[in-house]
């Protein structure tokens, strides 16, 4: 693959961006294979095996940045659409802020990449059991089918703010009392393992 691949992809994610995230959804332009691009389980890019260091280009590349309903990553551009490994997921929840108490409380993050994600029913809170331990994961949904795992830091404070389960007013989620939940935005996130989110 030639070394200009990735400037030439830089210039049409820039051509094709505009100041907020871009409409990824709306293209469906050919896809043009793997082109070594990786996000790995700390959050760091990289192509073909070579750090990208360039924080204005990691962040430029988030903005295409799509995850189809078959799972797989790409970067999506309205010429071409290309492979990103993802290890885990693409963002990481590196800050949380709490705002209210009880039923009122809302939990705001912020990403390694700085978006910034204010959870409820549009950017839920989902656990998934850790292959290998047993134990949950945290992640919340930044935008269509893209999450952030909440990093361990922050997780401890996600889990000092849990309470028994038994769901906030108007809120359908299945409640038992010998079940955690966190509640945000005037939903209830209860602390099992979500399998459909996968």
């Amino acid at each position: 693959m030639s070394n200009n691949r990735i400037a030439r992809l830089d210039a049409l994610v820039a051509a094709a961006s505009t100041n907020g995230t871009a409409p990824v959804d709306q293209w469906d332009p050919p896809y043009c294979g793997d082109i070594g691009l990786r996000i790995a389980r700390d959050g760091a890019w990289s192509y073909g095996g070579t750090p990208i260091n360039r924080a204005q280009l990691v962040k430029l590349f988030a903005r295409v940045l799509r995850r189809d309903s078959n799972g797989r990553h790409y970067l999506v551009t309205p010429a071409e659409k290309v492979d990103v490994i993802v290890e885990d997921a693409p963002f990481r929840a590196v800050e949380m802020q709490v705002d209210g108490i009880g039923d009122d409380q809302t939990l705001t993050f912020r990403t390694n990449l700085d978006d910034i994600v204010v959870c409820g029913p549009d950017h839920p809170l989902v656990f998934r059991t850790e292959p290998g331990t047993g134990g949950l994961k945290p992640y919340v949904f930044v935008r269509g089918r893209l999450e952030a795992l909440v990093t361990r830091a922050v997780y401890m404070d996600l889990v000092a703010l849990a309470r028994p389960s038994h769901g906030v007013e108007g809120d359908l989620s299945a409640s038992t009392d010998d079940m955690l939940e966190v509640v945000s935005g005037g939903a209830s996130f209860p602390l099992i393992p979500d399998f459909q989110a996968a």
